[in-house]
């Protein structure tokens, strides 16, 4: 983005987020973060309404377009702008343009004019007196506007969290709710509608994540992790999946790629599932306010019991799966075919997922899952032996230690699983087969605060440069952009390196150390002279401890 563009919009969400939060009473943040993102969302499809309706007005008045109304057909100025009215609120014109359709009693202007009202007011929608609605409370009036959305379009049924009559808020509340997220601008010189309020939705997501801390973790992955992995995976074209999805990340930072390597997001198809109703909520609503088509199955569901893609062969699998989840099994998963390197233990899902992710990826297919640092080495139970037959069948290509504090959720150390189907030189790709990089990115990043580590985007594209540059084909022997490895960062081993090292694939094991500068000064002779310099320390610590003693002796004190 230019500097303009982050300068409004990191105003927008300081000014938005400070005013939400006044509003938020006695609710929680999970709560809340309903009421905020279900108010963004109507606030979106709404303004797109608007603009499709205000390019319609203009087409019909432009004698060189095909929508052109001519005056002349009409006995009237007044039946003209009948007929221009009756237009307007035809369905096709908006659907052509994948446009959602918005009723009437869905449109913003119609929340934002009428929550102020007494309750049992009867109000006219319309404008037209042909449609009358009996407003009883704001409550009821936005969860009535969610419900004329999802019936007049049929792929939101069940998605959108028609809750608002239940929220413990105060009714006058929910009315500056509506007021403040009507200050949402959607017009800026270069920002469209859709980048404002996608912005918005997403920032609103991570401030909720850190507002609920361990279980907004749950839904959440910090925006430079997703954005790592997607960079180093380059989800360009073909189907991406994501099993445990939570409110959509890896999808949005997908769209982002694209549109920033000058793709079409007419080449992706987006596929995802989530256990959780309201999570699974938030992720549809995501992708409706970017524009993305998206199947995430009939229903909200456990990838494991009730797979939802049980078909789907994905080009791009990416995840990040709630870390040594203890309670998934159910005994229907013995001998499920997805578990063809070992049965994973029954009281951790850890090689659960790495498998059922793998059973998803078609025969060229990549993936990228995040995992707590023990999947790296640990032995319980079959852990070992399924690590060793993904190394075995040569599926692992990447390993990337990651630092600590990234998440709200957890200060479990992660890493990042990276697997492909096929290691063989194809689209500029070097033959990669029998090879393993290892990257340790443990101490990359910044305190962003107290608490929280982030990666900065420098850090992502020096971690997701490496990576390609080791894919690549060389394209010269003395090219500076051929990959090296790097003392204490990045190292190439070979399955029979990490034979060696029993199936371990801790990134430190293989990196190493740093090398220091050389000054020249031979090893003994360094270590004579610093054992000296060190004794003669300890001398003059003995020293200074018996002066400090007799001076406390001198004042009655003694030690």
């Amino acid at each position: 983005m230019h500097q303009s563009e982050q300068q409004f919009l990191k105003q927008l969400e300081s000014k938005l987020w400070d005013s939400a939060n006044k509003l938020r009473s006695t609710l929680d943040a999970a709560q809340y973060k309903h009421a905020v993102l279900g108010l963004v969302f109507i606030k979106y499809v709404s303004d797109a309404f608007s603009i499709r309706r205000d390019e319609l007005m203009r087409q019909f008045d432009d004698l060189q377009h095909d929508y052109y109304i001519n005056p002349d057909e009409f006995e009237s100025v007044e039946a003209r702008q009948q007929e221009i009215a009756a237009e307007l609120e035809l369905r096709d014109y908006y659907t052509e343009k994948n446009v959602f359709w918005v009723p009437a009693l869905a449109r913003w202007d119609t929340l934002q004019n009428n929550a102020k009202l007494p309750p049992n007011t009867e109000i006219d929608i319309t404008n037209g007196e042909k449609t009358k609605y009996a407003f009883r409370s704001v409550g009821r009036l936005i969860d009535d506007a969610l419900d004329a959305i999802e019936k007049d379009n049929p792929k939101l049924k069940g998605v959108l969290n028609k809750q608002y009559t239940q929220l413990r808020i105060d009714q006058a509340r929910l009315g500056e709710l509506i007021d403040l997220i009507a200050t949402i601008p959607f017009h800026h010189e270069s920002l469209s509608a859709k980048d404002i309020l996608g912005h918005v939705y997403e920032y609103f997501l991570g401030q909720f994540a850190l507002a609920e801390g361990k279980k907004g973790g749950q839904f959440y992955t910090p925006k430079s992790i997703v954005g790592l992995i997607v960079e180093m995976l380059q989800p360009f074209k073909g189907r991406v999946y994501d099993p445990a999805m939570g409110s959509g990340g890896f999808f949005v930072q997908s769209e982002r790629f694209i549109k920033d390597h000058q793709g079409s997001l007419g080449d992706v198809s987006i596929y995802g599932q989530e256990y959780n109703h309201t999570t699974w909520q938030l992720a549809a609503m995501n992708m409706v306010i970017r524009g993305m088509d998206f199947n995430f199955g009939k229903e909200p569901a456990d990838s494991f019991t009730n797979d939802q893609h049980p078909d789907l062969r994905a080009d791009f699998v990416m995840a990040n799966p709630p870390f040594n989840l203890k309670d998934w099994w159910n005994a229907k998963l013995e001998g499920d075919p997805r578990w063809k390197y070992g049965t994973p233990p029954q009281n951790n899902a850890n090689f659960a997922w790495l498998q059922h992710m793998l059973y998803h990826l078609n025969q060229n297919g990549s993936m990228a899952l995040l995992l707590a640092n023990g999947s790296m080495s640990t032995n319980t139970s079959t852990e070992g032996d399924i690590r060793q037959g993904l190394i075995e069948a040569d599926l692992v290509e990447c390993m990337v230690a990651l630092p600590g504090q990234l998440f709200t959720n957890t200060q479990i150390p992660a890493c990042i699983w990276f697997l492909t189907r096929n290691k063989q030189a194809r689209n500029g790709r070097r033959n990669r087969s029998g090879e393993v990089l290892f990257i340790d990115a443990r101490k990359m990043g910044y305190m962003k605060d107290r608490v929280l580590r982030d990666f900065s985007n420098d850090d992502i594209a020096q971690i997701a440069d490496l990576f390609h540059a080791w894919q690549a084909e060389l394209k010269s022997p003395d090219d500076e952009n051929n990959y090296k490895d790097v003392p204490g960062f990045c190292k190439t081993a070979t399955l029979a390196d990490i034979r060696k090292n029993d199936y371990v694939l801790t990134p430190g094991r293989y990196v190493g150390t740093v090398e220091e500068a050389d000054d020249g000064e031979p090893f003994a002779e360094k270590m004579a002279r610093l054992t000296g310099d060190l004794k003669q320390q300890f001398a003059q610590s003995a020293a200074l401890e018996q002066q400090i003693r007799e001076n406390l002796k001198g004042i009655g004190y003694e030690l």
